[in-house]
């Protein structure tokens, strides 16, 4: 009996853990299981290695040390963000308005939908081009009326574009403003001197670049203060509480190490799949599109518009023949609505709903690649011909 093959195209999604990572963190899942805020021996191992993992990132960020926050992942961490400016303003009585793009993730969307809807906040969302970035001009208008933040995301999750965060950001300090940056999907892939961008808060997630999931981390440039939005003990400087994931912080510090120093031959394999895989769907299916910048975008993202093709019933086919895709976010996946950052791209409704993300990774090969491209292009056939016949 032959095994169906299966081939994985989601790595913006979620990255399988590096065995080296695994290998890192074994040693605090049961040697050394202290509370690192414990004063006897076992907790001050425990908080030794989240020290060390604490510089070890700081030295790729090129910040210090005690500007690194510890969350529980990305969300958490654009929560922290977001919530922790909006509250620092109602403290010091100034206006609670935000500043952000409508193409970012739902993470940094809907909290300032709620920040806006329960709090009395204000929101000004940033158009943005063809490609899903923002404007400059636009977005220095919105800024001369000031804001507790503006947030805008460095490489998007669902189109791969990448923003200038870096002439963003400038823009921002001149106005006074503070400026975050959800880094997610730019993690292991793209710059992350938080110096050299110019950012004052910066979001990660280590389960994008081969770390596990249940971690991330918020960069707060020194003398940025705001009250915690999780209280408790006075953990990270009193800037979230809770009880350390040591082995899962060893764990990021790790995959983040690795993701650096071997950043330039990766990227070029994901160049490489990345383009075999788009010059395979625009040349053979007819009518695609691909989505996003065509140059300015993630090595490893490569997203489409497939006209006459509904996404999830695609991802169904997909799936049922062996190939993990999405039709944008993963925390969007089986929405049937159409995706609201094609719509702010400028496709109408019916191209929106018809999105299609793939992305590559470390372990995608060509062979992989051409599998996958069969199997779309034979789907794609059936479901275009199953709805001629539907309307017929």
């Amino acid at each position: 009996m032959t095994t169906k093959p299966e081939v994985y195209l989601d790595y913006s999604a979620s990255t399988p853990v590096d065995p080296r990572v695994i290998d890192a963190m074994m040693p605090y899942f049961g040697k050394v299981y202290g509370n690192s805020t414990s004063s006897h021996r076992q907790g001050r191992r425990g908080e030794a290695a989240i020290e060390d993992a604490r510089a070890r990132i700081a030295r790729i960020l090129n910040c210090q040390p005690s500007e690194i926050v510890f969350t529980s992942c990305g969300s958490e961490s654009d929560n922290l963000a977001i919530r922790g400016a909006a509250w620092r303003a109602r403290q010091r009585m100034a206006p609670m308005r935000i500043i952000t793009s409508p193409v970012e993730h739902s993470a940094v969307i809907n909290t300032v939908l709620q920040l806006s809807d329960l709090m009395d906040g204000a929101s000004v969302v940033v158009p943005v081009d063809k490609h899903g970035l923002v404007k400059t001009e636009d977005f220095t208008a919105a800024c001369q009326n000031g804001a507790a933040i503006a947030s805008v995301i460095y490489a998007n999750n669902e189109v791969g574009s990448i923003n200038d965060v870096a002439a963003l950001a400038a823009i921002a300090r001149q106005h006074g403003l503070l400026f975050h940056t959800d880094a997610v999907q730019a993690g292991g892939q793209l710059s992350l001197d938080v110096d050299a961008l110019g950012v004052d808060l910066l979001s990660l997630s280590a389960h994008k670049f081969y770390g596990p999931k249940g971690v991330g981390l918020l960069y707060v440039k020194d003398g940025v203060e705001f009250p915690s939005i999780l209280t408790g003990g006075g953990h990270e400087g009193g800037r979230r509480a809770g009880t350390h994931n040591t082995a899962f912080i060893v764990g990021m510090a790790k995959a983040l190490e690795l993701a650096y120093a071997e950043k330039s031959e990766r990227l070029a394999h994901y160049r490489k799949m990345r383009g075999k895989l788009i010059d395979g769907i625009l040349s053979r299916v007819a009518g695609a599109e691909l989505s996003g910048h065509p140059v300015n975008r993630l090595p490893s993202h490569a997203s489409f518009v497939l006209p006459g093709i509904d996404a999830n019933a695609l991802l169904m086919h997909l799936d049922t023949n062996g190939i993990a895709a999405s039709s944008g976010s993963a925390c969007k996946t089986g929405n049937p609505e159409p995706s609201d950052a094609l719509l702010a791209l400028g496709y109408p409704p019916e191209a929106a709903s018809c999105g299609l993300r793939l992305s590559v990774g470390i372990h995608t090969t060509e062979a992989d690649i051409d599998f996958a491209l069969d199997v779309l292009v034979n789907a794609v056939a059936k479901l275009r011909r199953l709805k001629r016949e539907f309307v017929a």
